[in-house]
């Protein structure tokens, strides 16, 4: 008999029935199921099933979570059902399928958009830099720039529009290529298609406008004329010339011998997407691009203007939060191409600066309560640099009344922004140092701008926390003696200075500072669903094992896992970053293979931050006792900066 038989034969019928099932997958803890109809799914009685430890459902997967055992529990699950798991990336994809038009169209606009932002900040920043250097004059009773007195700044500020160009000028590169990337066709056309629309044997895009028609140069066809445009800067052109070459592409290789699949799909896709970027899609795309630009432009800029920045400022932060934000990349891009700057990037960065000055309030009243400050100081200090995601989602939503407070500020601030006429020269980085990338006539409208969004969310969430957070919340309550916050701290302090060699426990599996497994951002680990435990922010990239013990368990495929079981029969879960199942593998190194046998201070896992950081997940990883085995009076220890393989942050008898 099967180990979990009757479990999976409840958990079949309690999903729905395998009709229900589109796709099914698992990773280290959990199987992962994208379902037909979730509404069909008995969350109550699936929960209720011996084997499961809970569920939940995130980004259209519905998630059953089992444990250590995860593998077993799938393969009989799949078995038994008689249908084939699939790979994690094609749950992915199949969970997409339960979104709506709109937030695939979000989604794929982020993916397209999200590798470019590095390039688009830099881009901004370089341009802010020109700015102060080659725009402001502060000198000679404002007639002349630095440049205009120093050669020095002015082969500077000549050289750096070398990079300036590259971002902004030609990014229809880019985007092509982004596009080919994600939908998985091949790269490097991708990247010559976007070279034709940039070609210099074209004339420049930004030059068409000056150039009387007769002078436009054409291909002469003899038949037919097209003219010799390129399109620098052109944001719409670019995708829809993108997404001609990847489906010719996809066509081709579908229905192309493989023998000579080689020569004839490159050559069948890349010639025709050419032809079609410059006389169909290319003109149709410019013209919607500057449509959209006219019709935000023109609104923004009407009677009415106050009241759209009015409503984008109140609502950019729950955007944000939806992820729908990254649509205002392709919109401010092609603003700045079309109008020589962007209205809408000002409104962003005050957006930012707002919720920032929530979280500040939030820090001030809650300086006592040292666990609250760990994330306020750092999301506040994020949010003045433009990322407001740890804001928005470790603090403001968590209390919802700063995130409230933060838009009305945010609001306030746009409509006088737009008000007065506020225009960026690009995007660049949001926050404080946002004011770089403002044109130099408007520095004082946006510093005026900038003032309100710091001042109104402060005193509005200030006020409000002050009558609405708890004495537990700010940290006062008269429980927290003095004399029980300095055992704590003394305790602390033993913690991180005691030699754990000789100290019987589970040592860290990587140097970094060791938090409670409360803090973690994912239910599954936060709730302790899985067992106790700690998390560690990582300073180095080498998970190393935390004592002599068996790898009962790896995660061959994606490498970001693994279990030990310890020779008193404690079993531990080891899992780097949040969500990295999603990364396929990519940024991982499996350094172990299920029944070795490891002691204290072998290399695991060796794993790429950066990578992961760029996917979207945090580096945070856990270590989870999920069986106590025959270990007594275990206990967690954090808040402290631990040593691989010598800190001791599990202890038992």
């Amino acid at each position: 008999m099967a180990k979990y038989e009757n479990d999976v034969k409840q958990l079949l019928t309690l999903i729905g029935g395998k009709e229900n099932i589109q796709a099914v997958s698992h990773c280290m803890t959990r199987m992962r199921f994208v379902l037909v109809d979730p509404k069909k799914a008995d969350e109550k009685a699936i929960e209720e099933i011996p084997s499961v430890k809970g569920t939940f459902t995130q980004a259209g997967q519905y998630q059953v979570i089992i444990g250590n055992d995860v593998s077993v529990s799938y393969n009989e699950f799949t078995s038994y059902a008689g249908i084939e798991g699939v790979s994690k990336d094609a749950a992915k994809a199949a969970a997409k399928t339960n979104q709506n038009l709109a937030q695939k169209i979000m989604g794929a606009l982020g993916e397209i958009f999200a590798p470019l932002i590095p390039a688009l900040i830099c881009g901004g920043l370089i341009l802010g830099f020109r700015n102060v250097i080659g725009e402001i004059n502060f000198f000679n009773n404002g007639k002349q720039s630095l440049a205009d007195l120093y050669p020095f700044w002015q082969g500077t500020y000549d050289f750096l529009w070398l990079i300036g160009e590259a971002v902004f000028h030609l990014l229809p590169v880019g985007i092509v290529w982004s596009i080919t990337k994600k939908m998985g066709t091949t790269q490097i056309l991708g990247i010559i298609l976007g070279l034709t629309l940039v070609s210099p044997q074209l004339l420049n895009g930004f030059s068409v406008a000056d150039t009387p028609a007769s002078e436009i140069p054409v291909w002469d066809f003899g038949f037919a004329q097209v003219d010799m445009i390129g399109y620098q800067g052109q944001v719409i052109a670019a995708m829809m010339a993108g997404f001609v070459l990847v489906y010719l592409e996809k066509f081709f290789k579908k229905h192309c011998p493989e023998v000579v699949s080689m020569i004839v799909v490159p050559f069948c896709s890349l010639v025709p997407a050419v032809i079609i970027a410059h006389t169909v899609v290319g003109p149709i795309g410019w013209k919607i691009g500057d449509a959209i630009a006219s019709v935000v432009y023109g609104g923004l800029m009407s009677d009415f203007g106050w009241l759209f920045a009015g409503v984008f400022g109140l609502l950019y932060a729950p955007v944000v939060m939806t992820g729908l934000h990254h649509m205002t990349n392709a919109i401010d891009t092609q603003l700045v191409n079309t109008y020589d700057g962007t209205i809408l990037w000002p409104m962003i960065a005050l957006s930012n600066i707002a919720q920032g000055s929530s979280v500040l309030a939030m820090s001030i009243l809650q300086k006592k309560n040292e666990r609250a400050q760990q994330v306020n100081i750092p999301a506040c200090i994020s949010c003045y640099l433009g990322v407001t995601e740890p804001a928005l989602f470790g603090v403001n939503l968590k209390y919802v009344f700063p995130l409230i407070c933060g838009m009305t500020g945010s609001a306030i601030a746009a409509m006088i922004s737009v008000g007065s006429g506020v225009m960026a020269l690009s995007i660049g980085v949001g926050g404080l140092p946002g004011i770089i990338s403002i044109k130099p006539e408007f520095y004082v409208q946006f510093l005026i701008a900038m003032a309100v969004a710091i001042v109104v969310p402060f005193t509005l969430t200030f006020i409000v926390g002050s009558r609405k957070l708890s004495a537990k919340e700010r940290g006062t309550a008269k429980s927290e003696s003095k004399t029980e916050v300095k055992a704590e701290k003394i305790e602390t302090e033993q913690i991180e200075t005691e030699n754990t060699e000789t100290e019987k426990g589970v040592k860290a599996i990587l140097s970094g500072k060791v938090i409670p497994i409360e803090e973690v951002d994912d239910n599954v680990f936060s709730q302790k669903i899985m067992g106790d435990g700690v998390a560690i922010e990582p300073t180095d990239t080498t998970v190393v094992a935390p004592s002599d013990a068996e790898v009962a368990i790896v995660m061959a495929d994606t490498g970001h896992a693994c279990g030990l079981t310890l020779g008193n029969g404690m079993e531990l879960l080891i899992h780097v970053g949040i969500d990295t199942v999603d990364m396929g593998g990519d940024g991982f190194e499996l350094l172990v293979s299920q029944g070795d046998k490891v002691s204290a201070g072998t290399p695991l896992i060796r794993f790429d931050p950066e990578k992961i950081r760029a996917a979207g997940h945090p580096t945070t990883t856990m270590l989870i006792v999920t069986g106590e085995g025959s270990a007594k009076n275990i206990k967690m220890k954090a808040g402290m900066t631990a040593e691989a393989a010598k800190t001791t942050v599990i202890s038992f008898e």
